[in-house]
Parts: C-alpha cells; structure tokens; sequence
C-alpha cells in the first residue's frame, strides 16, 4: 500500500529540527558528558567538563545556541520505498526547512555559494543531503549540523590491504593526534572502513549520529572501537586539549564490503557537542 506525504511536512520537521540540535543536546550526549566528568582522573580536566555542562544547561535555559559555530546541516534521509512524496523536490523541501530554520531560530549562517569565492548565502543553504530508499511506509531523517572546527580535523586515509587492522588502528590515532586540540574535545570519533573513497566518508559522517553508548553488532568492531577509545584517551589530550584521560567519548566504526585492491579509512572527528536528531514521519 502507498502511502502519500507532503514534503511541506518534512520542511516543517527539518525546521524544528534544526533548532532543536542547535540549543539541546541529545540524551546520548548528555549522559555521555556527565559519566565522563565522573571518570576524569585531572582536576582541569573535571573543570572543564563542568565548564562545558555549565554552557549547555544555559544554552537550553536562554535559547542560545551550544556553539556559536551552528554547522553546515547534513541530513540523512531514508525514505520508504512505498512512500509517494507529494509538492516540492524532496532536496528543495530540505533546503526550504533549514532557511527557516536557521532564520526563525536566529543560527549563524556559514555557508558560502562558491569555495573559492566565498560569497554567503545568506540561509544557510544548500544542506549536504545523503538520499536512500530503504523498505516500507516512513521517511527518517537525521541531522546532524557539522561544525569546521572538528570537520577540517577529519581524514581520508587510502591504505593498501597489506596494512590490514594495524594500518586502520595507526590510521585513526594519526588523525586524532594530528587533531589535538583544535576539534574542541572531548571527541565523537566516526570512522568507515571500506567501500571507496567518497563511500568510506559517508559511513565514518553518519557513524557519528548513533548513540554513544552503542557499540557495532559486528563482534571484531565493537573490539576495535574499544580498544581505539582506550588509546585515543590514553593520548593525554583531554578536554579542551588540556590534559586528561577524556580525550573521547565513544568511537564509533562502520564498515563495507570492498575492492580487492584497496582499503579506504575515513576518520570523521566531531566536538563534544556532536549534535544529531532523528525523527520518524
């Protein structure tokens, strides 16, 4: 049976959305800051974390946003494939949300037109938006506003097979060593493993809006994800990137079948923030 849905609905939801990731943190996230405050082993490192909570309770309190830096808006939209979407094209539907969104909540706009002639937009548009049909009646969406602070910190490595596992592990520590401070941690590290080049960015980008806390049902993953928190905090880092053993909060690893010649890592680094919210319509 078809169901049919107006895109007007999916401008409304993208509005709201876009406000609600700018001004409140998700419950993941929330419950993530404050087990990592409890496990902080440095005194600065304790302070910051409670400087940080301190931000995010005001921010919900006055409605101003996390971070000055509101992102670039990235969507992930499965639609269902017995969906019959009515009105406008589905990209133009988002785009017209994420206007209004970022105007009606008073969110900085930081999306230039050209990327060499750097002209604002003026909106904060066009969104980043990442289309799949998956089976059924609903369209999901999830977005996640990605701020450059931690989005110039990300990395594409191209390794050959014969680096295997130890080449990933080396992969993903060069990049948050590289990182250090300038990615505001506390960090959500996403990472994709496999695929091909672009493929490889797409699964680390959307890895990072699952919720911390969750771990990958593939056995040799959820290892590798453990074993690459315990070394990325064993860095020193800590948050503000002035010491501590809370360098991260979770990573998190997607992985894809690939070519018999190649092994694409992509290691997607987020702040502390690491803003996403999902909805169902």
């Amino acid at each position: 049976m078809i169901r049919e849905l107006h895109t007007d609905i999916i401008t409304e939801n993208v509005k709201e959305m876009c406000i609600e990731a700018n001004h409140f943190l998700s419950p993941d996230m929330v419950q993530a800051m404050k087990q990592a405050k409890d496990r902080e082993e440095s005194g600065l490192g304790r302070k910051i974390l409670g400087q940080l909570a301190d931000n995010l309770k005001i921010a919900g309190e006055e409605m101003i946003p996390i971070c000055q830096d509101t992102g670039m808006a990235v969507f992930f939209a499965e639609i269902g494939q017995d969906v019959h979407l009515v009105g406008n094209y589905i990209e133009d539907a988002v785009n017209e949300g994420v206007r209004q969104g970022y105007e009606e909540g008073y969110l900085r706009k930081s999306v230039v037109g050209d990327p060499i002639f750097r002209e604002n937009t003026g909106d904060n548009t066009p969104a980043v938006i990442h289309c799949s049909i998956v089976p059924g009646t609903k369209v999901k969406l999830t977005f996640a506003p990605k701020g450059f602070g931690s989005e110039n910190m990300s990395r594409i490595f191209m390794l050959k097979p014969a680096d295997g596992i130890e080449g990933v592990k080396d992969a993903i520590l060069t990049a948050v060593k590289d990182a250090g401070p300038n990615a505001c941690p506390p960090l959500v590290v996403g990472v994709g493993i496999g695929g091909t080049f672009e493929k490889c960015a797409i699964l680390a980008k959307k890895a990072l809006t699952r919720p911390v806390g969750t771990c990958s049902s593939v056995p040799y993953v959820a290892e590798l994800e453990q074993e690459m928190l315990d070394k990325i905090n064993a860095l020193g880092i800590g948050p503000g990137g002035l010491g501590g053993n809370t360098t991260a909060l979770a990573v998190h690893i997607d992985t894809y079948p690939t070519h018999i010649a190649g092994l694409p890592v992509a290691v997607n680094i987020c702040c502390h923030v690491n803003r996403h919210v999902v909805r169902e319509l």
